[in-house]
């Protein structure tokens, strides 16, 4: 039976207050990690808005412990640590590596594709803001096509972002997932399923920042459900090498009801400068990825 809100675990591991911003998404990304880990799992942090949440010394708005990493170093920590679990014998505890898209998909990319190439037994999280937003909002790899940050022309980013999961799929590891924070409990499940796999396990978080995107802070979790619902983010898992599109993305593909992605990038600010050319040449990336994936879905299925 797939998880959701009902059948969650009672059990929290972050505590009520922290000094993320209003809205962050981080935060229910972690509360519902947490909840399928048990808490039985060492975090390894960049610097990051996860950092933040968890919370500087001398205090912690969390109940797991965490290691505050060198910005590159995520993945080199992570497998030094699992290494160190190994030796002493411990199968009990998940090493998760969790950065922001900066801290995986460019200054951490080396250390998280050596990682993946040796197998190490770690679970490496990427919560994709699509920026660099603990640092005041300054452009990456995974930043979108005409989305503005503080480092981008006046009409905004000129390239496609990295499709990261292909990127990591290359190193052939045992299991690489998607989620999203608007669907919690297709998360919560993948979760499960990566704690219970050894060697490199990847997840790819889509994660709506309020400020760093440009919405209301009440609408996260709407932003994050239009993100799938339009196909600019799909939800699926790839295990041992099989495709499988999941949850809300595996019930649109069955009614081929996608809404239009002019309705998820109208609702923030940051495409404010957004030409239709632009528009269609995201819209028709949108349509090549979804179909795509939903080809080889079917072809695995």
């Amino acid at each position: 039976m797939a998880t959701n809100t009902l059948n969650l675990p009672e059990q929290e591991y972050m505590l009520p207050g922290n000094r993320a911003c209003a809205g962050c998404s981080v935060g229910i990304v972690f509360r519902h990690m947490s909840k399928a880990l048990d808490g039985k799992a060492i975090f390894v942090v960049p610097a990051s808005c996860f950092t933040v949440l968890c919370g500087m010394y001398p205090t912690a708005s969390v109940q797991v412990p965490v290691m505050n990493s060198v910005f590159p170093g995520t993945a080199a920590c992570a497998s030094g640590i699992a290494a160190s679990l190994k030796k002493q014998g411990r199968d009990d505890l998940t090493v998760v590596a969790m950065a922001g898209d900066g801290g995986t998909a460019d200054i951490g990319m080396q250390g998280l594709s050596g990682a993946a190439e040796r197998n190490a037994n770690v679970f490496f999280v990427c919560y994709d803001n699509e920026a660099y937003m603990n640092t005041g909002t300054q452009r990456s790899s995974l930043t979108p096509l005409g989305a503005k940050t503080t480092t981008t022309p006046a009409k905004g980013k000129m390239q496609f972002a990295k499709d990261l999961p292909a990127i990591v799929e290359a190193h052939d590891i045992p299991y690489i997932a998607t989620a999203s924070p608007g669907y919690p409990g297709d998360l919560y499940d993948k979760v499960c399923t990566a704690r219970g796999i050894s060697g490199t396990r990847f997840m790819h978080i889509n994660a709506p920042c309020p400020p760093g995107w440009q919405f209301p802070t009440a609408e996260t979790v709407a932003m994050a459900q239009l993100a799938v619902e339009t196909g600019a983010f799909i939800l699926f898992e790839i295990m041992d090498g099989k495709f499988q599109l999941t949850g809300k993305s595996l019930a649109l593909a069955d009614k081929d009801n996608r809404q239009p992605v002019r309705k998820f990038i109208e609702l923030q600010s940051r495409f404010g400068v957004l030409d239709e050319e632009t528009l269609a040449r995201l819209q028709e990336r949108v349509d090549e990825r979804w179909r795509k994936a939903v080809a080889r879905h079917r072809a695995e299925e």
